[in-house]
Formats: structure tokens, C-alpha cells, sequence
């Protein structure tokens, strides 16, 4: 019987696996965003990736200390005011698997897996990500803040 069906992560995963040789390292790389030998990265899904976007923010609407959520597109950033008047910006994307990071006072806080990241400088402060967040262009002209990629 010849079934043209996919097999799919859920399908393998209500299988409860298969019992051939190997099906366990299968099921495991279906569980990445990359699949097997893949890095795992953010697989296109934002990014600073170069769409040249920007998009604009009231500075007053960013907590000195803390940070917003804005997108570029449909690609997720956070706008961050470590100091009144200091304005940075960085991709919303996480570098472990591409989840959307959030801001949490001085941190940004991947849902997905626990990671954080410092606000200020987009640098990993807590795994399992490895790589800082993409650092974009933040520019503050009066109470606007333009973000671009």
C-alpha cells in the first residue's frame, strides 16, 4: 500500500517512534527547526537579514531601564532605553531556535527555551542560545526613535 502522506513530527511522535534502526535520531531531528546536521539558527524567519525596513517608535514610550516591542515588517524587534537618552535596537529573533524574544525590565526573555538576553548590549546572558541578538540601527531625532535593519 503506497501512502503519499508525509511523515510528519506529530505522526512520528503519536507512533511513539518507529522500531528500525536509527528512527530515534528521526524523531530527534524533527524536533529541530533546522532537522538533521542543521545549525538550528533562526531559519529566515527575521533577523537584521536586510529587508532595509524601519519603523518608528515615541522614545517616550520606552521606560528608561526598560524596552518595547515593535516589528519591521513581519520581522519582531525590541527598542531598549538603558539610560535616558541612550536608544539601541536588536532582532526579536532568538539565535537558538527562532522563537520571538520579549522585554522583561533590563533582559529580553525567550519564551521557547529560557533564554535572556542583556537589553542594553543584546548579549546572551543566560543559554541555551549562544549568539548575541542582531544589533540594528536605532537613531533618536526629538521623541522618535527610527529602527532600521
Amino acid at each position: 500500500m503506497t501512502d503519499s502522506t508525509p511523515l510528519t513530527r506529530r505522526t512520528l511522535v503519536q507512533l511513539g517512534g518507529a522500531t528500525a534502526a536509527g528512527a530515534g535520531t528521526l524523531l530527534l531531528a524533527a524536533c529541530t527547526s533546522a532537522g538533521a546536521g542543521g545549525s538550528g539558527g533562526t531559519g529566515g524567519t527575521g533577523g537584521s537579514g536586510g529587508s532595509g525596513g524601519s519603523t518608528t517608535v515615541a522614545l517616550s514610550s520606552i521606560p528608561v531601564g526598560g524596552a518595547v516591542s515593535a516589528s519591521i515588517g513581519s520581522a519582531p524587534v525590541v527598542v531598549a532605553q538603558p539610560t535616558a537618552g541612550t536608544v539601541v535596537a536588536f532582532s526579536a529573533v532568538c539565535t537558538h531556535q527562532g522563537c520571538t524574544v520579549a522585554p522583561q525590565g533590563k533582559e529580553f526573555d525567550c519564551p521557547c527555551h529560557g533564554s535572556t538576553f542583556d537589553a542594553a548590549t543584546g548579549d546572551v546572558i543566560n543559554g541555551p542560545a549562544r549568539d548575541p541578538l542582531p544589533k540594528l540601527t536605532a537613531t533618536v531625532s526629538g521623541d522618535t526613535v527610527t529602527v532600521t535593519n
